[in-house]
């Protein structure tokens, strides 16, 4: 007799204490949806996991009925890797406890858990883990990717900060990693992706934080491009650890600071979020004035959880999204040149261009202490995003995203990217991102704890 989804999926229910769903149940097609309203699939089953135990009952599940697993944490994966047509998917999204230990300073996050859950809860006691800047991102997918954002300059990416974690390895194995457990593992899941197991648990090194921090946000118009993007390469030089730059091509936000003849208008923009002296951020606010008077800025102090969260609203649940990154040694002109040419051709508000400045505390851990997928020399990170409220718009977003890419590609490190930025399977460029030494290492260790690459829906480790 042939074996249907549901015998199958009845058989899960039965040793799970989490929520089996199948196509045609109550529940089905909201567990199914992900951040980008460009990927529509339909899984098998999914699994809701309440528990460690639960996350091992679906990987036996799968491999023993042969069905293809995604691991959905925050489902921001722009590519669609959290979700899969006729697989499993194992969601996450139950598992989100937060627990902070104030005197170590430390913080034990579930694997389904969001940056905003883990900013809320350390900020309770004015701590941070340094991670992304949208809050409904998952901790999961960031953090095994590498995880940087507005703390990287002053504490290093998340992968920089994490102690340990527990595993749901391929075979249903429940591990305690850390340097002294599993020590390989633990190395692989700094940077390596989800290709070693499912994260139930990370440990994470708290630092002190806010709660209230500095901000500016300065913003010009396309035709002081040039000038612009000078003056934020100046500044942001000579910027010490404290003080964090993020630059972009955006459109000026529909908010009160900003006058109604600018708001939604294309331009470039500098924002420097201050995590030490408030002098040594008013020093950075009257250098920029000085050098290249912006059409707008606005300079005030925040909560951290606010900076956080920030943008959140213009990357919302829904909309559709393509992603490019490479990395880049400096802002050189030819850089500049290729930023001020492509950026006016976007035609959605909501695309972006950022820029993130990788240096000071990202640059203090050793290239071969994680696997992470970028050398620790000082470089900018950058992020080419389309976003479009309707899927009628997005074809010409992503050739937007792909030109500014071709142009920035020959300017770029090496050809290699963030891999938590790759949207597309470029088995020789994520070669490439991790080097041949590297590669080979997290090779062999994907070999031990997952030889028939049962995780591969990422930016997969052959």
């Amino acid at each position: 007799m042939t074996r249907t989804i549901q015998q199958g999926a009845d058989e899960l229910r039965a040793a799970m204490s989490g929520t089996v769903l199948v196509a045609g149940e109550r529940g089905y097609d909201e567990a199914r949806r992900v951040l980008n309203a460009d990927i529509d699939r339909y899984p098998a089953v999914v699994a809701r996991c309440a528990s460690a135990t639960d996350v091992a009952a679906a990987v036996r599940y799968a491999r023993a009925e042969g069905r293809e697993i995604a691991v959905r944490g925050g489902a921001h994966s722009m590519s669609g890797q959290s979700t899969v047509d006729d697989g499993l998917v194992i969601d996450l999204s139950g598992m989100r406890e937060v627990t902070v230990d104030p005197e170590a300073r430390q913080v034990r996050v579930q694997g389904g858990a969001l940056l905003s859950d883990m900013n809320a809860a350390t900020q309770a006691h004015g701590l941070a883990v340094p991670a992304g800047i949208v809050g409904h991102t998952g901790v999961s997918g960031l953090t095994l990717g590498g995880g940087m954002g507005w703390l990287t300059r002053s504490c290093g990416l998340s992968i920089d900060n994490l102690l340990g974690a527990e595993v749901v390895l391929a075979d249903g194995r429940i591990v305690q990693t850390s340097p002294a457990e599993h020590p390989d593992l633990c190395w692989a899941l700094r940077g390596g992706g989800g290709n070693f197991g499912v994260v139930t648990e990370f440990r994470f090194r708290c630092h002190e934080v806010g709660p209230m921090i500095d901000f500016a946000l300065f913003f010009w118009g396309l035709d002081q491009g040039a000038e612009a993007w000078r003056c934020m390469r100046e500044v942001s030089a000579t910027l010490p650890r404290g003080l964090t730059p993020i630059l972009g091509a955006i459109n000026a936000p529909p908010a009160p600071f900003v006058p109604e003849a600018n708001q939604l208008q294309p331009g470039y923009a500098m924002m420097i979020a201050g995590f030490g002296s408030p002098e040594q951020h008013a020093a950075a606010v009257e250098q920029v004035r000085a050098q290249c008077p912006p059409l707008v800025d606005l300079v005030t102090p925040m909560p951290f959880v606010a900076l956080s969260e920030m943008f959140d609203e213009a990357n919302a649940w829904g909309q559709y999204y393509y992603e490019k990154s490479v990395y880049v040694a400096e802002v050189t002109d030819e850089v500049i040149a290729a930023i001020t040419e492509q950026a006016p051709a976007k035609t959605s508000p909501l695309s972006i261009a950022l820029l993130y400045r990788l240096d000071e505390s990202y640059c203090d851990v050793g290239e071969e202490d994680t696997a992470f997928s970028g050398g620790r020399t000082p470089r900018w990170a950058t992020f080419l995003v389309a976003n479009t409220l309707d899927a009628a718009s997005l074809p010409a977003e992503r050739a937007w995203v792909r030109a500014f890419y071709e142009a920035l590609r020959p300017l770029s490190l090496d050809d290699t990217a963030y891999v938590n930025a790759m949207t597309e399977d470029e088995p020789d460029r994520v070669r490439a991102s991790y080097g041949p030494a590297k590669y080979a290492r997290l090779a062999a260790i994907k070999a031990e704890y997952d030889p028939d690459n049962a995780f591969h829906r990422n930016i997969n480790i052959r």
